[in-house]
């Protein structure tokens, strides 16, 4: 029964991130935001790691563990992406609609938090995968806040590239921290 719950939420969450993917990254193409680019990439990352989880629930302690260890790899993806994002961004500057970065950041906003809360009670149970998708979770809805704030300094306060880039490199450096960690609990998953 624990086992489906487990599977059931990470189904729950593989959808929505899989929903949200094509409504922000629209709206990342269609404003020029590095931000809403890098989380865009980080909700197909986290069907991946949804995916992978619902996969690896019939797979043996070991076999987890490796897949919790390519799972901290498909974590760096979105890093990368939004590196050469920000690039690109700095060779041809322009400011994204503050309104639309912000109010695209809150809704993923929701979207994450459900995720989260859906994820939530199975973070310690369910190996270093469950734990990578709560983490991925948790820590997209952080960088929705700092989409959302991007988005008002924006538009109140800074009328320029850099609060959009700002965040967007910040939600890359999350995700480089979310890989550690669950490149940490995998390798503890292996050894022990």
């Amino acid at each position: 029964m624990k086992q489906n719950d487990l599977r059931n939420a990470a189904l729950v969450a593989l959808l929505l991130n899989l929903g949200f993917f094509f409504v922000e990254f629209g709206v990342a193409r269609a404003i020029g935001s590095v931000a809403l680019f890098a989380d865009s990439v980080d909700f197909l990352e986290d069907c991946g790691v949804n995916l992978l989880l619902v996969l690896a629930l019939r797979w043996g302690m070991a076999a987890r563990a490796r897949a919790g260890m390519v799972m901290a790899g498909l974590i760096l993806l979105p890093s990368f992406a939004t590196l050469a994002q920000a690039i690109a961004k700095v060779w041809h500057p322009s400011v994204p609609n503050p309104a639309w970065l912000s109010l695209t950041g809150l809704a993923a906003m929701a979207v994450n938090a459900t995720a989260a809360l859906v994820l939530a009670r199975h973070r310690h149970s369910g190996g270093s995968i469950a734990r990578a998708a709560f983490l991925s979770a948790r820590n997209d809805v952080l960088a929705n806040a700092a989409i959302i704030l991007a988005g008002a300094v924006s538009a109140y306060l800074w009328h320029s590239l850099w609060p959009d880039l700002i965040a967007g490199i910040a939600i890359g450096a999350m995700n480089l921290d979310a890989a550690g960690e669950v490149w940490a609990a995998a390798r503890a998953e292996r050894t022990g």
